[in-house]
């Protein structure tokens, strides 16, 4: 071996490189990441500033001022970076985010067991991105999550960032470098654990979930010609996908569903719900008539003509009945009312 070559590493385990000293949840959240791939699962971690130290590593994140995949090098400090997720997302990457933007996509074939290329998995990928991956890049960047700076009501330090913050020792505590790299994992087991939850949360009830109502939205036209009432024979939470799935499919306003049918939590009663205009308002694309709203039982069934009323409320956003064919009377008559 001449003296120009550098001596090869007894463990053949890959070596992730990330920054010694205090540590961030981006870079926790990005080991526990990389170790989620076949490449570096069981990876083994060196914790240093040192170039030298971080040269013999596989990959670097969150240290080295550079940024190149194919080098795997992914910091984010240096002046210049701009990288963001892209998809519509415009929040400067943190490592966390870089790594998931260039593995999150194997790791989330993996979990479930599916080829790279299906749609669910680029599905669960931009999800993942929006509700959890990307408000760590947003407070490691010191993104404002307030545009306009408007002074919050109240401090928020119950956020992962902030837990993984308070596993570093105090300033006026000793801890040997071990022992910092032993909290450093215990970091990183805590975003991980965080990230496979929401992770099977997502893939095993938010993804089918919108499985049922991208069906019950193909098939509205079955339950009335109008297309304006949608049936689901079993409870799912449907607002969320409904509008995105209207928007994917490009939905004519004219088409849109105005009534949404399902069976009630317990399984014994029958809903009708109004669509709201958005996800998140309370004012309704056609709500529940007037004379209904507020009126209950057998006064429901006696002013709506239909048996087996429960109720309506004052708002007139939803309504009960006893059976389907019920709560889907009920609906169809609301359309001409």
């Amino acid at each position: 071996m001449s003296a120009q070559q550098p001596a090869k590493r007894q463990d053949q385990r890959k070596v992730i490189g990330t920054h010694n000293g205090t540590f961030h949840c981006d870079e926790a959240l990005a080991v526990y990441l990389l170790r989620q791939t076949e490449v570096y699962r069981d990876a083994a971690v060196k914790r240093s500033r040192d170039p030298a130290v971080l040269n013999t590593c596989d990959i670097v994140v969150d240290v080295g001022a550079v940024y190149d995949e194919s080098k795997q090098l992914f910091d984010h400090h240096q002046r210049g970076f701009t990288e963001v997720f892209g998809h519509g997302f415009t929040t400067k990457l943190s490592s966390a985010g870089l790594i998931y933007k260039h593995f999150g996509k194997e790791i989330i074939a993996n979990k479930f067991h599916l080829a790279l290329e299906e749609p669910k998995v680029e599905t669960l990928w931009l999800k993942l991105y929006k509700e959890f991956i990307e408000a760590i890049d947003g407070i490691d960047n010191g993104v404002s999550q307030y545009p306009n700076d408007v002074e919050p009501k109240y401090r928020n330090r119950t956020d992962l960032s902030s837990r993984v913050g308070w596993l570093n020792p105090a300033w006026n505590e000793s801890v040997e470098s071990s022992g910092v790299d032993a909290l450093f994992e215990k970091a990183s087991s805590l975003t991980g654990e965080e990230f496979v939850g929401r992770l099977t949360y997502y893939g095993g009830a938010w993804l089918p979930a919108r499985d049922l109502v991208a069906a019950a939205l193909y098939d509205r036209t079955r339950v009335d010609g109008s297309g304006r009432i949608i049936l689901f024979t079993q409870f799912a939470p449907w607002k969320e996908h409904l509008f995105e799935l209207e928007t994917e499919a490009d939905v004519p306003v004219f088409a849109k569903p105005f009534y949404v049918i399902y069976p009630d939590e317990t399984g014994g009663n029958w809903r009708i719900q109004a669509v709201p205009v958005s996800p998140e308002s309370f004012e309704s694309r056609k709500a529940l008539p007037e004379v209904w709203r507020g009126v209950r039982d057998d006064e429901l069934s006696r002013v709506t003509g239909i048996d087996g009323g429960i109720f309506v409320h004052a708002s007139g956003f939803i309504g009960g009945n006893q059976t389907k064919d019920g709560a889907l009377a009920m609906a169809k008559k609301a359309l001409e009312l």
